[in-house]
């Protein structure tokens, strides 16, 4: 009964409810929007979670829209490590990214509820970095790290999830992890430090280790020997080599040092005589130099470098026949013995046993060297030398390339070579030159050269010499002795030459200092070197020889034409005077300049100062006379014809008085300037020279203008319809003899002018010659061209003649001479001249004939 009562009453409240649901729609508004319910029949109402313009909606237009909890001003809060996530009418609550629910479940209402915390992803089965990096778990979330040993690919940035590394090569740094006795070993992700070869680890250290630190094995050491019985072991740093043994040098083909060195014993080097040579000394001596060689042992070796020293002794001593060869051969043979010796003496050092080795010969030739092996001098310098001389040298220049055989570094000091370099040329350096005829204002023809020291020969075992790396300090022992004026102490070295035999250079040394008889050099080669008293001859020898010849006939002519212008009376006139105190003043001037214009001592003295100063006087003295004839001229044809000039007073005081003037003010405002280091004459620094040359151009323009003006007039004259011929002529001749002699003199200085530079040897010439000659020229142009000098010349010739016919006739019979007398009827010398045509030889002429007023002439 009870499950028919059941559906019954089930029946009755689906019919009851049904009932009351219709009533209701029959209520409510039909239009109510989306996510509203009805609230009457004429309003509605959204629902939770959402929101329209007021709270109850009346009308159809309005909607709801959903509220965004999440958005601030925030009224939900989910807490820590969480987020908050709208919905649509709703919100829900989420665990950031790298974070969950402890319980496992993904949303949660609100901060009551939140249990979030870290997720660590690299624990997960799937490891969600790269193989080549490693997982580093982060709050909320995780990087991806290179590993140790790798390092991001190009492009690829250490740290982000894509991160993709490399291996890192750690021997390619440049700072290499492992301990120098090591060499690394890269491996995937890291390294490995291995012992070298020939090393090994120390004990306690393993090999392999980033820490392993090793020690060099002593192959040598081995109970095995691990080289050949012709070598001897010599342990390197992490090796060996095998070297030949003292006096033993390697087979051809197999270089000395390498494992497989085999070595055969040493022979004396070949030396034989140079070609081209006769001399029987030189001859014996290489006889002596075949029969060392044929006895050689290297055993005796020391033996072997003494005689062969004490018999280069020898020869140099008793040169016999090689003094009587010509100079070029000499130099020949010289540079042959300095060569065969750097040669011969650098492979016979290499068979002595002991480590260094000095020689002092009977002779005094000192001998000195040193021998190392290369592995034991390393990069260090070495000092060799003896009591003549010192060097100091790195060792690396020393050895020789690409050769690991000892290293050799001597110096042979020899006084008797002196002998066969004697009068040898030095070659000078372009800038050494340069800078000597800087400092002497002169050119530099070649020096007088004086060794002061032994001849000093370097050999090595590095043969390429010529240009070293490293430049050697030398320090050689001489004759003390204080360098004079044009004089130098200098370092030089003798450099072979085909043509000439050799000569001295200084190319590539620089001499550092001179104290208590040493002389310290530097140079960048190496050959055989001596110390030398250079003389530098600052002039040309051959225009020295020009000057003096010239000068002193020169002398000769003014000497003449002074006594001329004294004793012949037909020619004395006021230019007559002019002449003879211009030929005075240029003859002491003259003979003042060929005594003492050098300055001998180098040092400008008061000597040195009053010769300038003296030449400078009467130059300008014969200048200032020269202007006075010009000036005597014009007063002749310009002025007044028939008048005269100025008085002998006032001649000699313009002559002598207006050079003096000049000559004192310069003296007053720079006395400094007279004297040179090389000659007693004006400096021509700060425009001193022109002192002289100034005055001297005004003189010569001035006389040139009278001399223009003077040919001027002497042509209007000539046009003049009656013009005294005889005084026309007269001043013609004057006048041609002024011009020549102002261009004699005046061309002259006008060279000197010019001669600015002592380097220009045409200029030097011709000015040398001109100047030498200006006495020649005025005994021509006012003696042997002058009609009336030329008759008392010959007057003076007749009067000569007859007076040694005087001396001759006292002996002679007076028949004879009457005889003689009664051939010339007449014709005997009359007032003084004596015509060719009537002239016979003295011995023919009478003494009667010799008349008292002619004889007193």
């Amino acid at each position: 009964m009870g499950g028919p009562h059941r559906a019954v009453l089930l029946a009755l409240c689906l019919l009851l409810m049904l009932s009351g649901a219709r009533s209701q729609r029959a209520s409510c508004a039909l239009w109510c929007p989306p996510n509203s319910k009805c609230d009457s029949a004429t309003t509605c109402r959204c629902d939770p979670g959402f929101s329209s313009f007021g709270e109850i909606i009346t009308s159809p237009t309005e909607f709801c829209d959903d509220i965004n909890e999440c958005a601030p001003p925030a009224t939900v809060s989910c807490g820590k490590f969480a987020d908050c996530q709208n919905a649509e009418g709703s919100y829900y609550c989420m665990c950031s990214p790298g974070y969950e629910l402890a319980a496992g479940g993904k949303t949660f209402r609100n901060e009551s509820e939140n249990t979030c915390q870290d997720v660590n992803e690299c624990s997960l089965k799937q490891n969600p970095c790269h193989n080549t990096t490693h997982c580093l778990n982060t709050v909320g979330g995780y990087k991806c790290r290179c590993r140790p040993g790798w390092k991001p690919i190009p492009g690829s940035p250490n740290g982000p999830n894509n991160t993709v590394c490399e291996d890192v090569d750690e021997c390619s740094l440049e700072q290499n992890p492992c301990h120098n006795t090591t060499h690394c070993l890269n491996t995937v992700g890291g390294y490995k430090c291995r012992c070298r070869p020939g090393w090994k680890p120390i004990p306690g250290s393993p090999n392999g280790p980033n820490n392993t630190v090793c020690e060099d094995v002593d192959e040598c050491s081995l109970e095995q020997n691990p080289c050949h019985n012709t070598t001897h072991c010599l342990n390197t740093v992490g090796g060996y080599k095998c070297r030949c043994r003292p006096g033993w040098k390697p087979i051809p083909g197999s270089p000395n040092g390498p494992n497989n060195t085999v070595c055969e014993e040493m022979s004396f080097p070949s030396w034989t005589r140079p070609s081209g040579v006769s001399s029987k000394t030189l001859s014996h001596f290489f006889d002596k130099v075949e029969d060392l060689g044929r006895d050689f042992k290297p055993d005796s070796a020391k033996n072997t470098i003494q005689n062969l020293i004490m018999f280069v002794d020898e020869l140099l001593e008793a040169s016999g026949d090689l003094e009587v060869q010509n100079l070029s051969t000499r130099h020949h043979i010289a540079s042959y013995l300095l060569l065969g010796l750097e040669e011969v003496l650098s492979i016979l050092a290499q068979a002595l046993p002991e480590p260094s080795f000095t020689y002092h010969s009977p002779s005094n030739t000192e001998l000195s060297l040193m021998i190392q092996e290369q592995e034991e001098h390393g990069d260090r310098n070495v000092t060799v030398g003896q009591s003549q001389a010192r060097m100091q040298l790195n060792w690396a220049v020393a050895a020789q390339d690409k050769d690991s055989g000892p290293t050799v570094v001597g110096i042979l000091s020899s006084l008797n070579m002196q002998r066969l370099l004697a009068n040898a040329s030095l070659d000078l350096e372009a800038k050494k030159k340069d800078k000597l005829e800087e400092i002497h204002r002169s050119l530099i023809h070649g020096a007088q050269l004086k060794v002061l020291s032994a001849v000093n020969t370097v050999f090595l075992s590095n043969r390429n010499t010529k240009n070293l790396s490293l430049p050697v300090t030398f320090a050689f022992s001489h004759l003390p002795e204080t360098p004079g004026p044009r004089q130098e102490l200098i370092c030089a070295f003798w450099e072979y030459d085909n043509d000439t035999g050799g000569h001295w250079a200084t190319t590539g040394c620089q001499t550092l200092g001179s104290r208590n008889g040493s002389t310290t050099c530097r140079c960048s080669h190496l050959s055989s070197f001596a110390i030398l008293m250079a003389h530098y001859n600052v002039q040309d020898p051959t225009l020295a020889l020009i000057t003096k010849v010239g000068l002193a006939f020169s002398l000769v002519c003014l000497l003449l034409c002074i006594l001329t212008f004294l004793l012949v009376r037909p020619i004395q006139s006021s230019r007559t005077t002019v002449h003879l105190h211009l030929c005075i003043c240029l003859f002491v001037g003259s003979a003042i300049f060929l005594a003492g214009i050098e300055n001998e001592g180098g040092q400008v003295g008061l000597r040195c100062r009053l010769v300038a100063g003296l030449l400078h006087y009467f130059f300008l003295a014969v200048f200032c006379w020269m202007s006075l004839e010009g000036l005597e001229l014009y007063f002749l044809v310009v002025r007044v014809f028939p008048g005269e000039g100025l008085s002998t007073r006032w001649l000699c005081l313009i002559g002598y008085g207006t050079p003096g003037v000049i000559v004192g003010i310069s003296a007053a405002v720079n006395s400094q300037g007279y004297g040179r280091v090389l000659y007693c004459w004006l400096e021509p620094t700060n425009g001193f020279l022109w002192s002289f040359l100034g005055p001297v151009t005004v003189i010569i323009l001035c006389n040139a203008v009278i001399f223009v003006i003077t040919v001027w007039k002497l042509t209007q004259k000539f046009s003049e319809i009656n013009p005294n011929m005889k005084k026309l002529k007269k001043a013609r001749m004057l006048t041609s003899t002024a011009v020549a002699q102002i261009f004699v003199l005046g061309s002259t200085w006008v060279f000197g002018l010019f001669l600015f530079d002592p380097r220009s040897w045409v200029l030097s010439y011709i000015f040398s010659i001109l100047n030498c000659l200006q006495g020649f020229f005025l005994f021509l142009l006012h003696c042997l061209l002058n009609k009336k000098v030329r008759e008392e010349y010959w007057k003076w010739v007749c009067l000569v003649t007859r007076s040694k016919y005087s001396e001759f006739s006292s002996t002679t019979s007076a028949t004879s001479h009457q005889t003689q007398v009664g051939d010339v009827p007449g014709q005997g010398c009359r007032n003084g001249r004596c015509p060719q045509r009537q002239l016979r030889p003295h011995w023919l002429l009478p003494l009667q004939a010799l008349r008292p007023s002619e004889s007193s002439m």
